[in-house]
């Protein structure tokens, strides 16, 4: 599967009504309409009649996609995880260090994190959802921390990363691309690869393994004198 798109490579949104024939086109609509009104208004605030005002349609036509709100939930969680687990899947494919492949697929969250269903996501909590989608999120929510634990583990292995506990450093990446959805602004400086790079920049020099010079027997011999030097 190829690299999560871009939010430059994400269709841009088509207004419900000019999808004419096309299901998965408004189906695409109704969630994402959704998803904005669930960060604007939060879960419990938006109600489908809001949905459907915002679409122009009538509340009867929402079930012909979905039955219920929570319904709604549970399929934005999981085309926010979908997008994350493919450009995890696009980093296992790369060659490179397992530095290089943890950075690239801390890119491709932050760039799932600043867009809708990645913010819903990391915002809005799955205890809205009942016992049974809840577990299903949860679940996945774990692959995704197992996913970048071992890109951590396999970095260290190979040397690219600085001995460290696997579990915290994967726990302060994901949290760091988390927060994202509580201040990120699509209007303000940067897009969301650009502020995926200058976060990879940030993070991840504390990350990458020192390199020390080479021991060579003049810079011994420097030690040396300087030790017994008056």
């Amino acid at each position: 599967m190829g690299m999560v798109r871009t939010a430059a490579e994400q269709p841009p949104f088509v207004p419900f009504r000019d999808h004419g024939r096309d299901r998965n086109g408004k189906r695409d609509a109704v969630l994402r309409t959704a998803a904005s009104l669930f960060l604007e208004l939060g879960y419990r605030g938006t109600r489908l009649d809001d949905v459907a005002k915002r679409l122009k349609i009538t509340k009867p036509a929402l079930y012909n996609y979905f039955q219920n709100k929570e319904e709604i939930l549970f399929e934005c969680y999981r085309l926010g995880i979908e997008m994350t687990l493919e450009g995890l899947r696009s980093s296992a494919l790369r060659h490179g260090t397992g530095l290089e492949r943890l950075r690239v697929a801390f890119h491709a969250y932050v760039i799932v994190m600043a867009q809708p269903f990645g913010m819903c996501l990391a915002r809005v909590d799955d205890l809205e959802l009942s016992e049974d989608a809840r577990a299903r999120v949860r679940k996945d929510k774990r692959k995704l921390d197992r996913r970048f634990r071992g890109l951590v583990e396999e970095g260290i292995r190979d040397g690219s990363i600085a001995p460290c506990d696997p579990k915290l450093a994967a726990f302060t990446l994901a949290g760091s691309a988390n927060w994202i959805s509580h201040w990120y602004r699509p209007e303000g400086k940067w897009n969301p690869e650009a502020l995926g790079d200058r976060m990879c920049e940030q993070l991840f020099e504390g990350l990458a393994a020192r390199k020390r010079a080479p021991v060579t027997p003049r810079a011994v011999a420097q030690r040396v004198r300087k030790k017994v030097a008056p």
